[in-house]
């Protein structure tokens, strides 16, 4: 049904069957996005996210009948930029995939939102704390130089965060500057992709230095930032 439905609406698709059969397409024909189910018999869908993700940079939704909160929350956790629930309509599908394809592609959109942010044109680099974020390659590099893998989703609020340096950004400014949406009541997926940026950036991610919470209203990069 998907297969017929994307191609009607001009994507070029590939069915697959089986992590395997996944794993060679992205060695020889790596997609722009990857819709994954998680009820694979006899394979570990999560197992396969993570494997895409620590090798490839593409999009990625996952498509389960998987409903539960702690499996969405995994998900995210895993590195996918969106995870949709059946049954599901087609046309939330395919707005949810055109998203996700406008977010992976240069350049970063920032909304206007918080005034005045920072200029951010595809080409700058964002130094701070000793990290440097090269918005142009997508690529962040440690106080050592060495760099260090984001998914679409963190590098994407990174980058927000980043723009506007010292001032608060609500979940909601932060889900739609990313995701084009607002948040709904139990939506923890800036809190997600946060604690894993935390985990990446901070020395101690449980006393942060560089994105620290205010509560009730949000998160905040508190280093200073040059741009070049």
């Amino acid at each position: 049904m998907l297969t017929v439905y994307l191609t009607a609406q001009g994507f070029r698709v590939s069915a697959l069957h089986s992590g395997r059969e996944l794993m060679a397409l992205m060695a020889r024909d790596a997609p722009a996005l990857l819709l994954l189910d998680l009820g694979l018999p006899g394979e570990d869908g999560f197992a396969i996210a993570r494997a895409v993700r620590e090798h490839w940079h593409c999009g990625l939704i996952i498509v389960t009948g998987r409903g539960d909160a702690i499996d969405k929350v995994v998900g995210l956790e895993v590195g996918a930029d969106d995870y949709v629930t059946k049954p599901f309509d087609l046309r939330e599908l395919l707005a949810r995939i055109k998203a996700v394809l406008r977010r992976t592609a240069p350049p970063l959109p920032i909304a206007p939102a918080v005034a005045p942010p920072m200029p951010a044109p595809s080409g700058q680099v964002l130094r701070f704390a000793r990290w440097e974020l090269n918005m142009a390659a997508r690529r962040l590099l440690d106080p050592s130089g060495i760099e260090v893998s984001l998914t679409t989703g963190e590098f994407e609020i990174l980058g927000v965060l980043a723009t506007h340096p010292n001032r608060v950004l609500t979940r909601d400014f932060l889900l739609e500057s990313t995701r084009g949406r607002e948040a709904g009541p139990f939506d923890r997926t800036i809190d997600v992709q946060i604690g894993r940026l935390r985990r990446k950036l901070e020395p101690d991610p449980a006393n942060p230095q560089i994105i620290k919470s205010v509560r009730g209203a949000g998160y905040i990069l508190v280093a200073k930032v040059e741009v070049t």
